[in-house]
């Protein structure tokens, strides 16, 4: 499966399956919030979220590869990731791009 965030498949002709998207809500455990508390009184780069954050994006990259292959395709094209807090140490990740077969 390939994966691009372009809107097409270099020097290939495709046809357009249609929409692929999914979601991952994620939070830490208490022990990685009080320790991230701590960390924005000194500044640097809170590693737990950081952490948190990748799982979630592998995640939702997972779960609209598995559509796109039920819908049997061989790329997802135009992918793209938005992110939004939900609340206090838990986010949101969702993933989406458009499934395609290349001719």
């Amino acid at each position: 499966m390939k994966l691009l965030t372009i809107d097409y498949v270099p020097g290939k002709e495709i046809e357009d399956l249609g929409l692929v998207q999914a979601g991952m809500v994620q939070s830490k455990n208490i022990g990685k919030d009080i320790a991230a508390s701590f960390k924005t009184l000194v500044g640097g780069e809170l590693f737990g979220y950081t952490e948190m954050m990748n799982e979630s994006r592998a995640m939702a990259t997972k779960r609209i590869v598995e559509q796109a292959e039920k819908m049997g395709a061989d790329a997802i094209i135009g992918i793209r990731y938005v992110s939004a807090a939900i609340v206090q140490g838990a986010a949101e990740v969702v993933a989406y791009g458009t499934a395609v077969k290349i001719k």
